[in-house]
């Protein structure tokens, strides 16, 4: 099928990116790209929450929402899950928060080497590292820990694509490195996913490749200043799937599920909590009792209120070009 035409009402994919780049562009010019950790906590702890569960829900893990944002936020091991449920989502998180850290902060990276071998194997480390301290892998031996790449071969994945053999994973992850200063091209989404998918097949370590591949594809869409991808449990078989497709040669599906996975993050945790007086945001967020959204719009579309409409279709406007309409709107009636 034609990616230019739509099934069943659904955007088409080249659709999906440009809203995507749209928002990204807004972002960008109104708001200076993605706020860091530091300038915006609520946030990256609402994703990070979020990344957390339904990432190491992916896997298996059965901790709810509730239990993952009392363990994280308070430290607290809530429910009788057994040890290593509570000590995946801990390694996860510890990675997941230095991910959003080191992605936004000045570093030696640059856009053709966004990322090195050194930190691939820290992430795996933070990741796996506590849940590892209690559980290790039964089939582990002394040189396949944490950070560690594994010394066994891979059975066949269920759709038929076979990992390469152990002795070719340190070539294959310092090809797979290299290759990633190709990525941004026309299409960064779809480049991420091409890589992550490349990631997936390589499987460099005995356990948990797919949590790490994750947080991997997350540190790549933060530093081109994308907001990390949640990918919810809900979407596991089209994520399982679109990850086939990419063993196949096309990473479009996967590329699709990342760019709605990102444009959702954008509008449901950045733009809402960066709302300041000059930024851009829904007509909702700018309603009071007085100037309903539907008084807003109106001013909007007789062009006494300054606005934009976002590629979402939802009208935005700021608080300071309200406040300046309301005054000008006192004036007039002065």
């Amino acid at each position: 099928m034609e990616h230019n035409k739509s099934q069943r009402g659904r955007p088409t994919r080249q659709l999906v990116y440009q809203r995507l780049e749209e928002a990204i562009t807004e972002l960008r010019e109104r708001m200076g790209g993605l706020p860091s950790p530091t300038e915006a906590e609520g946030i990256w702890t609402s994703i990070w929450h979020q990344e957390a569960h339904h990432s190491t829900a992916l896997e298996g893990n059965t901790l709810v929402i509730q239990q993952v944002e009392a363990l994280l936020a308070e430290g607290r091991a809530v429910g009788n899950k057994e040890l290593k449920e509570y000590m995946e989502v801990t390694g996860y998180a510890e990675a997941a928060k230095w991910v959003y850290g080191q992605a936004l902060e000045p570093g030696d990276w640059a856009s053709e080497a966004p990322l090195t071998l050194t930190e691939v194997r820290h992430v795996h480390q933070l990741a796996l590292g506590p849940m590892w301290g209690v559980a290790p892998h039964p089939n582990a031996g002394p040189l396949e820990g944490p950070g560690n790449f594994r010394r066994h071969d891979i059975q066949p994945f269920p759709g038929g694509m076979i990992p390469p053999s152990w002795v070719e994973v340190d070539a294959a992850m310092i090809d797979w490195v290299r290759s990633l200063g190709a990525g941004a091209g026309a299409n960064p989404v779809e480049s991420v996913a091409t890589a992550h998918g490349a990631f997936e097949r390589i499987h460099p370590f005995l356990d948990g490749n797919g949590r790490t591949g994750r947080l991997l594809m997350n540190l790549l869409l933060v530093r081109l200043g994308y907001p990390p991808a949640v990918i919810y449990t809900r979407d596991r078989n089209r994520y399982l799937g679109a990850l086939r497709k990419a063993d196949s040669g096309d990473p479009g599906p996967l590329g699709e599920l990342i760019a709605r996975a990102v444009t959702d993050n954008l509008y449901r945790f950045v733009v809402p909590a960066v709302t300041g007086l000059h930024r851009l945001v829904p007509l909702a967020a700018l309603a009071t009792k007085k100037q309903s959204v539907f008084t807003l719009r109106a001013a909007i579309e007789r062009g006494r209120l300054r606005g934009q409409k976002g590629p979402d279709g939802q009208w935005r406007s700021t608080r300071v070009w309200v406040d300046e309409y309301v005054e000008s709107k006192y004036q007039r009636r002065s």
